[in-house]
């Protein structure tokens, strides 16, 4: 198992809170390993095995449990008494119901519970509803590149690591497979259409899978740019199949409620306010671009800014794309305590290059952090009159 971390210390962070914890996510990103970690951690506090219920609902064993009602009377025969009972439960949404029996659950005295879903479509039905004020949420994302680096041979180069991946992506047994296209494809394949089928065309009742398939892929050949379901809908049209916007957009939040793409809104900076056009999409993984275009459509300038934005949730900010006058800032990153701007190029050796990327910065007038991330080796730093140039490699590894 890979160590997260990051999210190991969110969740014991919040430990017997009159919360339900709800740890969300694209499928195989390591929800069940942080959950394998923390019943580790409980045990190495005294907690004892019968105060620990551990379901996995995608699992046969658990095959009759996959209605509310013999869920709950699975668990509550298992609560104990006089001490706290920690409750585990993978994939709740597969149970029928089962805001019932985690709503039934959560009011007894001295039970923490835990729940993963691979779809937000859990967020926003009846647990909302019943739960409203009473769960929190952990996002959990594959692995980072310092993740990765710290699972891989250490005989590997950090460029070599971040080779690898770029191209292989960060689901974490991706890192443990051969570094071979028939390897890794292989597996990000069987979870690319579970995701598809499982996740979004069941679940949406979608019958012609290759339309979806088809918008899953013009997402991925278009991340980081400005993108709208009109635009989809013409393509898709132009190519001799008729699909109509309000199904382009409802695929569209098929596609973002099953974690597979993010979508970004854009800010006005100036105007302070959030713009509804133009919306930007980026995927969950860059192994899965690669299995879905081919070679010659790599790009790495949007590669290495899905990667940026990717990293920014992980470090707990809320991330939109800035416009300021009639230029674009690639993410305003903003948490409780701060803004931070960042523009994201694969190089700025040439000095065109650097001009265009640092405009945008220069036309912010307020005095929030501005960096500039690029590959290019650099040192220390460069410094620009206040906009702090950083080797991409470095910042993804502080």
């Amino acid at each position: 198992m890979v160590n997260r971390k990051e999210y190991l210390e969110q969740i014991k962070s919040v430990r017997e809170w009159q919360t339900i914890k709800v740890v969300t996510g694209v499928r195989r990103c390591g929800k069940s390993t942080l959950f394998a970690l923390y019943i580790d951690y409980l045990k190495s506090t005294g907690i004892a095995d019968n105060q620990i219920v551990s379901i996995n609902l995608e699992g046969s064993d658990y095959a009759s449990l996959l209605e509310y009602n013999a869920l709950y009377d699975y668990i509550n025969a298992r609560l104990c008494k006089d001490k706290y009972t920690y409750i585990f439960i993978d994939e709740v949404q597969n149970c029928v119901g089962f805001e019932r029996a985690i709503n039934s659950l959560f009011v007894k005295p001295n039970v923490d519970i835990y729940i993963t879903g691979s779809n937000a479509y859990m967020l926003s039905g009846e647990l909302a509803t019943l739960l409203s004020g009473r769960y929190i949420t952990i996002s959990m994302l594959p692995l980072s590149f310092k993740e990765y680096c710290e699972a891989v041979p250490d005989d590997n180069s950090v460029q070599q690591s971040f080779n690898e991946y770029l191209r292989f992506g960060s689901f974490p047994y991706a890192a443990f497979l051969p570094r071979t296209d028939s390897a890794v494809m292989l597996y990000l394949d069987g979870i690319y259409n579970t995701i598809l089928v499982k996740d979004i065309a069941k679940r949406e009742d979608i019958g012609d899978i290759a339309v979806l398939e088809s918008i899953a892929k013009f997402l991925a050949d278009n991340i980081g740019s400005p993108v709208s379901a009109k635009k989809i809908t013409d393509t898709i049209n132009s190519a001799g199949r008729k699909i109509s916007i309000n199904t382009v957009d409802r695929y569209l939040s098929a596609l973002t409620n099953s974690y597979i793409f993010y979508k970004v809104d854009r800010y006005d900076i100036k105007g302070r306010q959030h713009l509804k056009t133009l919306n930007k999409y980026y995927l969950v993984d860059s192994g899965i671009r690669s299995l879905l275009l081919s070679k010659s459509t790599a790009d790495i300038g949007h590669i290495i800014e899905n990667i940026v934005y990717l990293e920014l949730l992980r470090r707990g900010y809320r991330v939109n794309i800035g416009k300021v006058a009639d230029k674009e800032v690639d993410f305003i990153a903003t948490n409780m305590s701060e803004t931070v701007y960042f523009q994201v190029s694969a190089s700025v050796l040439d000095s065109t290059t650097l001009a265009r990327e640092l405009e945008p910065l220069q036309k912010i007038s307020d005095n929030h952090p501005k960096f500039l991330l690029t590959l290019d080796e650099i040192g220390a730093g460069a410094n620009h009159n206040g906009i702090r140039q950083i080797n991409l490699l470095s910042w993804l590894l502080s």
